[in-house]
């Protein structure tokens, strides 16, 4: 899919989102999440973890712009954004908050926007601060689906409506849920598995496949998609495993166990993000096995230079500015108090019922189109193209704006 077509795909999605003249102080129907959820959109069995990429090792994210704790809500703000961590991706402060920043900029509402840094008892005290200094609409990521039915409890007594962000709490009673169409993630990962082993002349293959955390809803969406086309394939999966929390360097270990347990005879490997795809790839390195598929998720700098390096085949680019700017339409119109348009559901099984969702198509990302998210003004030149990658960014087409 190339710039153009993703900027059309973005747009119409939330276009769609446009909002209704009718006046509405009532909230959306409920909805859903630990158990897969499936949106009436979304395409047959499969998918996620975000959206879309890594190297050898997760990036850094000493770049990153600082993050705030459990500090009190900032006076006066009309919105609360708290963001899960900054272990299991760099998107969260490198693409999340600045696109999340310019989008309640430009709809004029003030923000306070946050992160939990992967801790529960921060996540409820930023929460608790938002909801007693009264802001008007709380957008929570969840790190932890007990933590953040809580939350969204407590708002909710405050009539205060939450919109659930990229991650779906199962159980909870959020108005809304803004995201990427986590089973077409996995179905897209899956495919690019698929292929690649086939490319390389080994259809029938042994895989491995690393997923996310267990108890975010994405990892099942994305596992969903994933397994719905790897499992009607010839491949052969030799071992499975869930990484609690995303842990980047639990995941290099587990790898390495699983890597050993077969015999070090491995002809691919799924992963479900980049964070995670870097310390499968130093493992890979270090056990002298190269030139074998290896898949991610999120479009970060290291994803990207490890494509280009030819250690990882593809990950998924979710832009992070068509995400944001879903969620703050969402926000604005229960700020007005109007109702959004054009929307579609997500089921939450668990707490039975229909979630009113805006779900975007992500991009599947390889050295054919790698540079697309560099092109989009998502993931910086500078970050990507340096020392022996200018050379590869060159040779992919990729210039310097």
């Amino acid at each position: 899919m190339n710039k153009t077509a993703i900027r059309l795909i973005a747009v119409a999605a939330v276009a769609g989102l446009g909002i209704a003249g009718c006046s509405s102080s009532k909230k959306a129907a409920p909805a859903a999440s630990s158990a897969p959820v499936a949106a009436t959109s979304a395409p047959a069995a499969a998918t996620s973890a975000p959206a879309a990429a890594t190297s050898s090792a997760p990036a850094p994210a000493t770049s990153a712009p600082a993050v705030a704790s459990s500090a009190p809500a900032a006076s006066g703000a009309t919105v609360g954004v708290i963001l899960p961590d900054t272990q299991s991706s760099t998107r969260w402060e490198t693409a999340d908050r600045p696109a999340l920043n310019k989008a309640f900029s430009a709809a004029g509402i003030k923000a306070d926007i946050q992160n939990a840094l992967g801790d529960n008892a921060k996540f409820q005290s930023i929460a608790q601060g938002m909801i007693q200094e009264g802001v008007k609409v709380l957008i929570i990521t969840s790190i932890d689906p007990a933590t953040s039915i809580q939350v969204e409890t407590e708002a909710k007594a405050a009539n205060i409506p939450v919109i659930d962000y990229d991650r779906l709490v199962l159980g909870g009673s959020a108005a809304y849920y803004a995201s990427y169409d986590g089973v077409q993630v996995g179905v897209e990962q899956g495919q690019c598995l698929v292929d690649a082993m086939a490319k390389i002349g080994k259809p029938t293959g042994r895989i491995i496949m690393i997923d996310g955390s267990p108890t975010d809803n994405n990892a099942t969406l994305f596992g969903q998609g994933a397994h719905s086309v790897i499992d009607k394939s010839t491949l052969k999966k030799v071992s499975e495993q869930a990484i609690p929390n995303w842990d980047n360097t639990q995941a290099g270990k587990t790898f390495q166990q699983l890597l050993t347990a077969a015999g070090n005879k491995i002809d691919g490997v799924y992963v479900m993000n980049d964070g995670m795809a870097g310390p499968v790839e130093t493992v890979l390195k270090a056990s002298g096995i190269s030139g074998i598929p290896v898949t991610g998720q999120d479009a970060t700098s290291a994803g990207l230079q490890a494509i280009l390096s030819g250690t990882q085949t593809c990950t998924i680019y979710k832009d992070a500015t068509a995400e944001a700017t879903a969620a703050a339409t969402l926000a604005v119109a229960l700020i007005k108090g109007t109702t959004p348009t054009g929307l579609t559901t997500s089921n939450d099984p668990q707490g039975k019922r229909s979630v009113p969702s805006i779900l975007l198509k992500p991009e599947l990302i390889t050295i054919a189109n790698v540079g697309d998210p560099i092109k989009s003004g998502a993931v910086p030149y500078a970050s990507v193209c340096t020392g022996a990658f200018v050379a590869l960014c060159t040779k992919a087409g990729i210039a310097a704006s």
